[in-house]
């Protein structure tokens, strides 16, 4: 163990090669620690639930469960670390999708080791990963019209904290609020953001440069 500030990850993808190499640039970071690899869901699901880690690494596409599904199954059991999905697959749904099963970050594979490094910090901190992606979609998802809009100061803290996964209970506990205002507040930002859930909201508030991804606060 390398100290008190080490960030604990466990690693999952089912290629040994890219495993390998993700392991050994987290490894050389100097503060990130793998404590355990999976090569498909099943293993990555018993090793996150065995060893506890700050920070779950997952493929999307793997063995027995996919990413996505790992993610909302640590979800579900109400463990707190910080999810990342690491993938070759940059297309608007997947980053969705990893949104609704509760991921804190979105990043791909093709993208330098550092960049790859800081999403993990930012996930342990509890930042939001997911520039790399958005980056290089087309820019038709970027684009739709959206009117200029302003939330107030506390619609901001609810948005980002949805958009790291709490519910609305866990949200009005953090902000010493009801879950019943948090939800009065939701229902206010999905008028002016002009959407129908939560990730629509979230994916609008990364649009709008609300949720800076790897930088975010």
């Amino acid at each position: 163990m390398m100290g008190s500030t080490t960030i604990r990850v466990v690693l999952a993808d089912d290629h040994s090669v890219v495993r390998r190499g993700i392991r050994d640039f987290l490894v050389e970071a100097g503060d990130i620690e793998v404590l355990a690899e999976a090569e498909n869901g099943r293993q990555a699901f018993n090793l996150a639930l065995e060893y506890q880690p700050d920070v779950v690494v997952l493929d999307i596409q793997m063995p027995e469960s996919s990413g996505l599904d790992v993610a909302r199954r640590l979800r579900a059991e109400g463990l707190p670390f910080g999810i990342l999905i690491l993938t070759a697959f940059n297309d608007l749904p997947y980053v969705k999708a990893a949104l609704e099963s509760g991921a804190n970050g979105y990043v791909l594979k093709s993208s330098e080791a550092d960049e790859i490094v800081e999403a993990v910090r930012a996930v342990y901190e509890g930042k939001q990963a997911f520039s790399s992606v958005l980056g290089t979609l087309p820019s038709t998802t970027r684009s739709q019209a959206v009117s200029p809009v302003e939330l107030t100061e506390r619609e901001h803290d609810v948005l980002r904290l949805a958009a790291r996964g709490l519910t609305n209970k866990a949200i009005g506990f953090e902000l010493s609020i009801s879950d019943r205002t948090v939800q009065g507040h939701l229902a206010n930002i999905y008028e002016k953001l002009g959407v129908s859930g939560r990730t629509e909201a979230v994916m609008r508030a990364v649009e709008l440069g609300w949720i800076k991804g790897i930088a975010a606060e």
